[in-house]
């Protein structure tokens, strides 16, 4: 009994470590960020895109919508081909080829950033530049390489909810007379769909977080994206290309920056999570 406890005394300790870990990060970015919000006002900082910190201006508005529409494309990207390759690799492609197509997959998330960034740069960039116009350097590039990225993620956790979905659900649908594709859709992805949730969830974590790739590949001017092909700067690229010069308040302006890329991050977990419990409830409903 006494080592039960202890076990058990051990992997609380752990389990608090991780909680208390969270909130010290949480508790320094809100202490250095927040009074660079209260002195220039929330207003000021949230919806003015004049960012020029030696003339005492912190807006950065720009910096927000250009994350978001970054992240919306990578979002995009990623889904569509992240589903569709999960999709196929459950429930209509042979178990041989899922065992080479699948870990193939998966071994993308093992490639650094700096690689993907490098690949963008040197191909993806000029294709752009060559074929639609602009400089390159632009939120579509960003959104492309992100949702490469992003994909492995999706696809693997999508899998893995596909595959978790009972047999018989297929079986059942079957026999009544369904196709393989609208047992797929109407039955499958219904019943996945919390884990394909999460999966869209931990992919939009990883696009809304990345850093290095995205400065590589986006251009970074300040202010406000127009269009796809327009360069833009993220709040994560701002922080990494600004955090080694700053002092003052340029430096808690950077926090307060993380203050609102975690504040984003929260709320669309929270709004993610929140549709998938109440379609998750109608489903049991019906």
């Amino acid at each position: 009994m006494k080592k039960e406890k202890i076990i058990s005394l051990v992997l609380l300790l752990m389990a608090l470590s991780a909680i208390s870990s969270l909130a010290v990060i949480t508790f320094f970015i809100f202490h250095e960020g927040l009074p660079i919000i209260f002195k220039v006002g929330l207003g000021g900082f949230l919806l003015s895109d004049q960012w020029y910190p030696t003339e005492g201006s912190f807006g950065i508005l720009g910096m927000i919508v250009g994350s978001l529409a970054v992240t919306a494309g990578a979002l995009i990207i990623g889904v569509v081909f992240g589903l569709g390759c999960a999709v196929l690799l459950t429930q209509f492609c042979p178990p041989r080829l899922v065992a080479i197509i699948k870990p193939s997959i998966e071994l993308l998330a093992g490639i650094p950033s700096v690689v993907y960034g490098f690949i963008g740069v040197s191909i993806l960039v000029p294709f752009i530049r060559d074929s639609f116009g602009g400089p390159g350097l632009s939120v579509l590039a960003a959104s492309i390489v992100l949702g490469v990225m992003v994909l492995p993620t999706i696809t693997s956790i999508s899998v893995d909810a596909l595959q978790a979905v009972p047999r018989t659900y297929r079986e059942g649908s079957i026999a009544l007379g369904a196709t393989e594709w609208q047992t797929t859709h109407m039955v499958i992805f219904k019943a996945a769909r919390s884990g394909i949730v999460a999966a869209v969830i931990l992919g939009m974590g990883r696009a809304i977080g990345e850093t290095m790739a995205v400065i590589m590949v986006a251009g970074n001017p300040i202010g406000m994206p127009h269009g796809l092909l327009d360069p833009v700067r993220t709040l994560t690229s701002n922080i990494a290309l600004e955090m080694g010069y700053s002092a003052g308040d340029h430096r808690k302006a950077l926090f307060a920056t993380g203050v609102v890329l975690f504040v984003i991050i929260m709320i669309l977990n929270t709004i993610a999570l929140a549709v998938s419990r109440r379609r998750a409830g109608k489903v049991l409903a019906q």
